[in-house]
């Protein structure tokens, strides 16, 4: 019997980072809501939530993995679409705020009561419904990067120019959501959330429940990623990769391949975002950063490019360093560090670090494992002097 798509594409590493993610993801809520403060294992809830931005970010780099790992595709500008995905997120929250608001209106959010709105704008309707705001998560990344790719890969854009122009579009939505009169909050973004889904989005519980839900979504992608990487669609969008004219003569519309890729990247960018949003309590025009864009990618070669768990790790490992050397004396210099740990990635760990252990395992394997090989050749007779000779 053919075994099933996702147990056929997962190996023993795989099966082992679900477990771990799974783990984390049961075993931290529960060490927050069940053990009583000054335990040493007790995990405070301001942890919670760093931890569970540490997972949006690992989803964030498992989207970046997918489209440059495996098709060739570098985006420096998927910040955009985990800042769009975050703001659907937003607009939600900020609609359950209600009457609760500091002006007291019970449909119009603060800033636009501040800078004299008197209706609330028509790309508001609907976000008082959670449904329709998950819906727009993914609908509004998913969008933007099937019009960008179909405009982009119908043209040929690839390399360096598509890199520029998928910055120049991160840019582009920066400057735009920056303008009060945009209707997104402006310069302060959206932020002072109360509730989600009626429940207290401080509350220790939600922050645990959002956790378990970070964790879970980062499961999800990863077998969504994994499952596309082992199937004859991962084996094209590898030779797109590598050989993108040959794999075109060869009569693979390459365009649709790497459309169909870019769209589903976003759209885990953009449920990373919408997970980030209630954790961190605040979303602005910052997150369009080229900059962010850029650290991201940085995750990704740092972890291991084309690896997935090296991806999620990769943003796991940068961010905690982030998070170690910004809270001390070092933190005007940690774009300096940040800028040298990419460059030794490169120089000496160029296929990062999950990566260059992958390339290890195997020669070691292929060392330990020739002399049995050997041996068992001479049993079979093979590599034994021909008698006739």
């Amino acid at each position: 019997m053919t075994p099933h798509i996702l147990t056929r594409s997962l190996d023993r590493a795989a099966t082992a980072f679900i477990l771990i993610v799974a783990a984390v993801g049961v075993l931290i809520p529960l060490s927050n809501l069940l053990l009583p403060q000054g335990s040493m294992f007790q995990v405070p809830t301001y942890l919670v939530a760093l931890w569970g931005k540490y997972v949006c970010y690992a989803i964030l780099a498992l989207s970046i993995d997918l489209i440059w790992g495996y098709c060739g595709i570098l985006s420096l500008g998927h910040g955009a679409f985990f800042a769009l995905g975050g703001y659907a997120m937003g607009m939600y929250l900020m609609r359950q705020i209600g009457s609760r608001g500091v002006y007291g209106n019970p449909i119009l959010p603060d800033f636009m009561v501040f800078l004299n709105w008197d209706k609330l704008p028509w790309y508001w309707y609907g976000f008082d419904k959670f449904a329709f705001a998950a819906l727009m998560v993914l609908l509004v990344p998913g969008l933007l990067a099937f019009c960008f790719g179909w405009l982009a890969f119908r043209s040929r854009v690839t390399g360096v120019y598509l890199s520029i122009i998928t910055q120049a579009m991160t840019y582009a939505l920066l400057l735009a959501f920056f303008r009060n009169d945009f209707g997104f909050g402006g310069n302060n973004g959206l932020t002072d959330f109360k509730d989600i889904l009626g429940f207290n989005v401080q509350a220790e519980g939600t922050r645990a429940a959002l956790f378990l839900l970070s964790c879970l979504a980062l499961i999800i992608g990863f077998l969504i990623c994994r499952t596309i990487v082992t199937s004859k669609l991962g084996k094209v969008l590898i030779a797109v990769r590598d050989a993108e004219s040959r794999t075109r003569f060869l009569g693979y519309r390459v365009e649709s391949y790497k459309l169909f890729v870019f769209t589903l990247s976003a759209c885990m960018a953009g449920v990373a975002g919408a997970l980030y949003v209630p954790q961190v309590g605040i979303i602005n025009p910052s997150e369009f950063a080229p900059a962010n864009s850029i650290e991201a990618v940085i995750w990704v070669a740092v972890g291991g490019r084309g690896t997935l768990i090296g991806a999620a790790l990769g943003a796991v490992v940068v961010n905690y360093a982030k998070t170690f050397f910004t809270s001390g004396p070092l933190a005007p210099y940690w774009l300096f560090m940040l800028g040298a740990l990419f460059i030794l990635v490169t120089l000496l760990l160029p296929k990062g670090i999950v990566g260059t252990f992958n390339s290890w395992w195997e020669t070691s394997k292929a060392t330990n494992g020739s002399p049995d090989a050997d041996s068992a050749a001479r049993e079979d007779g093979v590599g034994a002097p021909n008698p006739a000779e």
